[in-house]
């Protein structure tokens, strides 16, 4: 049986990220999509268009000094525009390691992502790897 499309679009999404190739990240996203991002740090909030998302991405790169890693587990989709997708991500940033569980849920329209919200397992410690 053929994975769902949306779960197609999803790894890619992963799959560009990882490489850091944000041209092909932007292409995989509507003008107007949000990421959402939990907590209280310089890099959480609400990041709306795809510069605004684009360039949070690149600051995870710049604040890691390239180590910021999201390893794709699962994608579950219910074929009516949501997809989950769960991952590990691992950084290092000024002399600390981070290891830690989450998910982003997406909303898809058409063949694009329009909005990600960002879950994770612990806000206290993304505010202290971050802040």
């Amino acid at each position: 049986m053929a994975e769902h499309p949306h779960a197609t679009l999803v790894r890619e999404a992963y799959a560009a990220f990882l490489r850091a190739d944000l041209d092909a990240l932007r292409g995989l996203m509507t003008a107007d999509v949000t990421h959402h991002v939990p907590g209280s740090h310089a890099l959480s909030g609400d990041f709306k268009g795809q510069d605004a998302v684009i360039g949070m991405y690149r600051r995870l790169f710049q604040e890691t000094g390239g180590s910021f890693r999201a390893e794709l587990r699962h994608v579950f989709v219910d074929g009516r525009g949501h997809a989950v997708a769960l991952h590990r991500i691992t950084a290092e940033r000024e002399g600390r390691s981070h290891r830690a569980d989450g998910c982003l849920v997406l909303r898809v329209v058409g063949d694009r992502i329009t909005d990600i919200d960002e879950c994770v397992d612990d806000v206290d410690e993304e505010n202290r790897f971050w802040g």
